[in-house]
């Protein structure tokens, strides 16, 4: 019994170790996008960055490209000079993983305003990260450290405009172009379950 207990305090530890954390450093990580194009977070030093883990076929996520809530505020971020990176962790078997022609033709059907969309249908970057849920969200500082990870907003729902929802990552990265500490840094992540492999 002192063995699986130690065995499982070691496993818990561990994976404490890969998590990211609020205030702390964010990972640095390498994918490729949809063009082929090698991404490296650290190619965006000195930027505040915002993760989007995506999957379109997830009722949340279609319902925030639907009303075109998400479009709206890829274009108010981008245009503030903040990098936007949608990770897509989707794995090769499940039915909503695109292949990168799809996903090409899907980045310009959904009018998606985004540096890259990374294809980590390995998941590495995912599990790096703890993404949890499409469409949980992160927000790097400038100084790259992890400035907020959560909800989108505080409308967990499908259906609905979530423009009439306090959105965390325009609070977030509107405080940190102010200069100022980020009020709310972490809250629960909704959504769908991130469609890994294992």
């Amino acid at each position: 019994m002192k063995k699986i207990f130690a065995l499982f305090a070691a496993l818990t530890l561990a994976a404490s170790a890969f998590a990211v954390e609020v205030g702390k450093p964010a990972p640095d990580f390498t994918g490729t996008d949809i063009n082929g194009k090698t991404v490296h977070l650290s190619d965006y030093k000195g930027k505040i960055v915002v993760i989007e883990p995506y999957n379109s076929d997830c009722p949340y996520c279609m319902n925030h490209y639907r009303t075109g809530a998400m479009q709206e505020l890829q274009k108010d971020m981008t245009a503030k000079g903040v990098v936007w990176l949608i990770v897509d962790s989707v794995n090769k078997k499940n039915f909503s993983y695109r292949t990168p022609e799809q996903a090409r033709k899907e980045f310009v059907s959904q009018k998606i305003t985004a540096a890259a969309w990374i294809d980590d249908n390995s998941g590495a970057i995912g599990h790096l990260y703890g993404m949890e849920t499409t469409p949980q969200m992160f927000v790097i500082a400038a100084d790259g450290t992890l400035a907020y990870d959560g909800a989108i907003d505080d409308r967990p729902e499908p259906f609905g405009d979530p423009r009439t929802a306090k959105n965390y990552v325009r609070a977030a990265v509107g405080e940190l172009i102010a200069g100022k500490p980020v009020t709310i840094s972490a809250t629960k992540p909704y959504g769908c379950a991130v469609k890994y492999a294992d």
